[in-house]
């Protein structure tokens, strides 16, 4: 997009392959890398920054493939305001049918003081030299004027202006270190539109950095000031404190804009799976209460909240969890959780109970959720088989285990389960581990297949006859269970937790099979 289409258009430009991976600790290998410039391609970024050639042969290599095989936004490669770099950038694009070299310098006192020792005059001379060098060679390029936040407004203006004539496609204004305040940031867009001459022929761009936590703030900022490029990050990683999150700017002009009338070209149905790509690849996870893609962001815990939310989604959220990526809202059920959540959830698992069975049931949930932070599909399904099955006892219990796993040997494990009624059932099988091994006899054995979604082990003791707790999350038609074992030996934990769920599961399934006939006015919760 050039300078003269539509004014509402904001160009997302991601920069998690180049800024994103400088985050201590956030290295990708190349394939990783290859596989989170394909994610960012579908989910329909403009530009996206791949790489600093000059950095190192496998920088070069990684923009080089992508430049080659990844189609779709325009691929960008950094330089510095030197020929060297621009020359290593230009030839790493070199297969992109469409490629933009970025080449920056710092402009603020404080840089040119310190790091570069150059006058005003020389940083004018430095980048517009670059510009024009970069310019001969490449009809896209763009430029940025490192720490611009804290550089004079008027020397500003000058090296915009210069660089503007020397070739520029696309101005970038960076707080690199995150020291601008929304208002403050605006004001330097609107500055240089109103003095900068050739101004409204380029795009205007924003990079910036979350070290006051205000990135987002900022970037939205400038754009209701008339910036149309912003530069941003999956998960807001990056160097320090990070930088602007692509979700939360992207998910910001979309819910707003009845304010900014701005609109991007990103698939935000795919933000979650993208999050979720850039977390696995940098090692980087996703907090909870991380805005638009953390796992909260969407769960309602509050009795009061899940009743508003029953009653109209709007009430609590202010877009809806498809919109990024998410199955749907989750109502947790917890010590904070109400009448009305417990009996939607009922409902959505197949149980239809009268109000005295969802009384007792309600008691209940309260006392397990002093004991536990969240209430599992699972718990719901044991409290009920506990409540109204007489106790039916676990249908089967683990009589006996033996696992080997060695260098050249393929793991393995025998498992013997003894039911009810006192029959012993055994099992063997191979896997990828001996955990994964027993697994497999557990589920041979019962009939019982569920999808792990979660396994973590933690000591409760310290010593080195620590006892080890494991925990699995599993996933069956639909409801998530927990199971929870606790032993010195962390094989023979996993193979209780897992049995755990197992029994869990056939216990719903035995209780969903012979609902109580419902009365017509119970099957409740407003919608």
């Amino acid at each position: 997009m050039d300078a003269n289409e539509t004014a509402d258009r904001v160009l997302v430009f991601d920069t998690t392959l180049r800024d994103g991976e400088q985050a201590p600790g956030a290295s990708m290998n190349f394939g990783q890398k290859l596989q989170v410039a394909r994610a960012l391609a579908s989910l329909g970024v403009d530009v996206m920054e791949v790489g600093f050639p000059v950095a190192s042969p496998g920088d070069f290599q990684a923009v080089e493939t992508i430049a080659r095989q990844v189609e779709g936004p325009v691929i960008c490669a950094l330089a510095r305001a030197h020929r060297p770099d621009i020359d290593a950038a230009l030839k790493a694009l070199a297969p992109a049918p469409r490629h933009r070299v970025h080449v920056f310098l710092a402009t603020s006192p404080i840089h040119r003081e310190h790091k570069l020792r150059m006058t005003p005059a020389e940083v004018v001379r430095v980048a517009t030299g670059a510009i024009e060098y970069a310019r001969e060679r490449c009809q896209d390029v763009e430029f940025s004027a490192e720490d611009a936040a804290r550089t004079e407004l008027d020397f500003l203006t000058e090296v915009v202006e210069r660089a503007i004539e020397a070739g520029a496609t696309t101005i970038n204004i960076p707080d690199t270190v995150g020291y601008a305040m929304p208002a403050q940031f605006g004001g330097i867009i609107r500055h240089l539109r109103e003095h900068v001459r050739g101004i409204d022929g380029v795009v205007l761009s924003v990079h910036c950095h979350d070290d006051l936590g205000m990135a987002v703030a900022n970037s939205l900022s400038a754009l209701e000031a008339g910036a149309r490029q912003v530069e941003c990050t999956i998960n807001g990683i990056g160097e320090r404190a990070g930088n602007c999150s692509l979700e939360e700017v992207v998910m910001a002009l979309r819910t707003r804009h009845d304010l900014f009338g701005l609109r991007t070209g990103v698939r935000t149905q795919q933000l979650c799976s993208v999050s979720r790509v850039v977390a696995g690849a940098t090692g980087f996870h996703v907090a909870r209460n991380k805005a638009v893609v953390g796992q909260n962001a969407f769960a309602h815990e509050s009795g009061i909240h899940q009743h508003g939310m029953i009653s109209h989604a709007q009430t609590y959220e202010v877009m809806r969890p498809e919109d990024v990526g998410f199955k749907s809202t989750n109502l947790v059920l917890g010590k904070h959780s109400g009448r009305h959540a417990l009996t939607a959830r009922l409902r959505d698992l197949g149980y239809q109970l009268e109000p005295e069975q969802v009384d007792k049931v309600f008691e209940e949930l309260k006392r397990l959720a002093d004991k536990k932070k969240e209430i599992y599909d699972g718990d719901l399904d044991a409290l009920l088989v506990h409540l109204f099955q007489n106790g039916t006892s676990r249908r089967w219990q683990l009589a006996s285990l033996n696992a080997v796993s060695g260098t050249g040997t393929p793991p393995s494990a025998a498992v013997s389960l003894l039911t009810r009624d006192g029959r012993k059932l055994d099992e063997a099988a191979t896997g990828d581990g001996p955990v994964d091994a027993v697994f497999k006899c557990i589920e041979r054995i019962t009939g019982v297949k569920a999808r792990l979604r979660d396994y973590t082990v933690e000591n409760v003791t310290a010593g080195e006859d620590a006892q080890g707790e494991v925990v699995v999350v599993v996933e069956h038609e639909g409801r998530t269970y927990r199971g929870r074992g606790l032993s010195t030996d962390i094989v023979l934990a996993s193979a209780e937790a897992y049995l755990e769920v197992v029994n869990r599961i056939a216990a719903g399934r035995l209780q969903r099979k012979t609902p109580p006939e419902p009365e017509p006015e119970v099957v409740c919760g407003a919608v």
